[in-house]
């Protein structure tokens, strides 16, 4: 999750990318979330129902990569990328994801996870941010949001406060109780 300035010349509210299982497996499929202008919880979920949406809309393969827009008036475009596991072709599919959609996931997201998703944008939004320093923070939703089961708001909660407490390699202390 990353927190950028609005390009001046685009009313985006965030971009999704993801970013596929290595060959060698050493790291596990991601999404890195990019939010434009303030860090705002509503945003933050539209963008993260565009990634379960995408995802939902594919087929389950871990070298796919996809790269989508979130758009205040028109929901979530991009597209799709990964080679067929028989021809090893290139394969490309245009995602479009309509407002309604995106808007149902996002309040299907808060209503299961919504005190993760108002931290995760309250952190990014934290003032005292060191100059010159990236917004940015790594947190999961626990469980399968894009089906299945439930996010559960609790697991993960304490490492993802360590991740604001240490991001980008700066270290906050808490203050020592007398």
């Amino acid at each position: 999750m990353r927190l950028e300035a609005r390009p001046s010349d685009s009313p985006v509210l965030a971009h999704v990318n993801s970013i596929p299982v290595l060959p060698f497996g050493t790291r596990s499929r991601r999404e890195v979330v990019t939010l434009y202008g303030q860090a705002d919880t509503q945003a933050l979920a539209l963008a993260l129902a565009a990634t379960f949406e995408s995802e939902r809309m594919e087929a389950s393969t871990s070298s796919v990569v996809r790269h989508l827009g979130v758009w205040p008036d028109r929901g979530a475009v991009g597209d799709s990328a990964w080679r067929d596991g028989a021809t090893g072709r290139l394969v490309t599919r245009d995602l479009d994801i309509p407002l309604p959609t995106l808007e149902a996931r996002a309040t299907e997201l808060l209503g299961a996870c919504g005190a993760t998703i108002r931290r995760v944008a309250a952190g990014l939004a934290m003032p005292d941010w060191p100059e010159g320093t990236e917004r940015a923070l790594t947190f999961s939703l626990a469980g399968n949001a894009s089906g299945g089961g439930q996010p559960n708001d609790e697991d993960g909660v304490e490492s993802w406060l360590d991740s604001i407490r240490q991001a980008d390699a700066y270290s906050y202390d808490e203050p020592e109780a007398d």
